[in-house]
């Protein structure tokens, strides 16, 4: 009889309690609401399949103690409604295990609330490409693991080796939304450290295309007579700011935040310099989240590398027929590729168990470790962030190439 007692509580068990699909015991799912159309759709595809590519390659050894992980990926457009969709779809239908790869601001930060609500749940959000500051502040700070260096140290980073050349009088052109003020208030702040202020300043919308009229916002930036213009929006709209500010004679350097995607920016500024007999890359200078993906001194850029050959990620499938064409490497891609793999070393430490109650814990257990880049990992009990470093790159002969100083804009 006892055993019988407990058979059927069992039973009654199973039947009261519903399967939770993303949490049993099958695969490990990970809910990405990204861009994958629209203007900033090349960064969403790339942080998608630079993560795939290292799941692919640890699903085909066996997993993660016998556990594929996958990744079920939603398009928001880079709009805020749509990503708060998403994270209630994610959160209350499919149940994944936790949020991957959020793609901008001005959605990142509308989905943290959410965080708060289902904090009984447990879901948290991993490695978000965006540097706002609101995802490493209270309140919602300890919901969110970092992966990337924040917007603040990459406009410290553009400002101080600025400053160091001499340039001094720095504008700004940002976009209309959170992520724009984001950065804006990282070169403010950077500046008031040597006493200094921004000369100008202009904004555009977060819609701008390449073909965008950014005449006004020049005109606004030219009258502050600046020496060192920092940028702050996607690649389509850095790309018309940038053409037509060189058009008008505005020669100074230019900065772009990490955001505007190296890649894409080049690609648009090589083909329209080829219409128009000029070289618009010239004077350029980007700061980044993750180190070159050519590094040959990097461990983790050769790994990434191989995993990219051998797995050749697609785009999400819905996006299929869409005409989108991949890159073979991207920064995007590597950032997707690291973030990742510190995924994959918190789900080992979680024995074959692992629970998102326990994602906290085993993240900030990887203190420490070299992911292959020359940077330990900064998880601490009051830092939700993995790395601090920010790199920076420029363009040279149409490549993008590693820039080490900027003693070649000295005044």
């Amino acid at each position: 009889m006892p055993v019988l007692r407990h058979v059927f509580a069992a039973l009654l068990l199973l039947v009261l309690v519903p399967a939770c699909p993303a949490r049993a015991r099958g695969d490990i799912v990970l809910g990405m609401s990204a861009a994958f159309s629209g203007p900033t759709r090349g960064l969403g595809i790339e942080l998608y399949r630079g993560a795939q590519a290292c799941f692919a390659e640890v699903n085909a050894a066996g997993g993660v103690h016998g556990r594929r992980i996958v990744i079920r990926a939603l398009d928001d457009r880079y709009s805020p409604g749509p990503a708060i969709e998403n994270t209630i779809t994610f959160a209350e239908q499919d149940d994944v295990f936790a949020l991957f790869g959020q793609v901008g601001t001005p959605t990142a930060t509308r989905v943290l609330p959410l965080l708060r609500r289902y904090q009984g749940s447990d879901l948290y959000l991993l490695f978000p490409l965006t540097g706002a500051e609101p995802l490493r502040q209270p309140p919602y700070a300890r919901w969110v693991f970092n992966l990337r260096a924040s917007y603040a140290q990459e406009a410290r980073g553009l400002v101080d080796n600025f400053v160091r050349q001499g340039r001094t009088r720095i504008a700004v052109l940002h976009q209309g939304d959170a992520y724009g003020r984001a950065g804006w208030d990282g070169v403010r702040k950077a500046l008031a450290r040597f006493d200094l202020t921004i000369v100008a300043e202009a904004s555009h919308a977060r819609d701008a295309g390449p073909e965008a009229d950014m005449g006004p916002q020049v005109d606004i930036l030219a009258r502050g007579r600046p020496d060192a213009v920092v940028a702050v929006g996607s690649s389509e709209a850095c790309a018309a700011f940038i053409r037509q500010a060189r058009d008008a004679g505005l020669s100074v350097p230019v900065a772009v935040l990490s955001f505007a995607g190296a890649e894409r920016l080049t690609e648009l500024l090589a083909h329209a310099g080829a219409a128009a007999g000029r070289d618009y890359t010239a004077d350029l200078a980007l700061s980044q989240a993750v180190p070159s993906h050519d590094d040959p001194n990097l461990p983790a850029a050769a790994a990434y590398r191989r995993a990219a050959d051998r797995f050749a990620p697609p785009p999400p499938p819905t996006l299929v027929g869409d005409g989108y064409r991949p890159l073979p490497y991207s920064l995007a891609a590597f950032e997707g590729y690291l973030g990742a793999r510190l995924f994959v070393e918190a789900l080992r430490h979680m024995g074959p168990d692992p629970h998102p109650r326990l994602l906290p814990e085993a993240l900030r257990a990887l203190a420490g470790q070299d992911l292959g880049m020359g940077e330990p990992v900064a998880f601490g009990p009051d830092s939700n962030q993995a790395l601090t470093r920010v790199h920076f790159i420029t363009v040279e002969r149409g490549r993008l190439t590693p820039l080490h100083d900027f003693t070649r804009w000295r005044k």
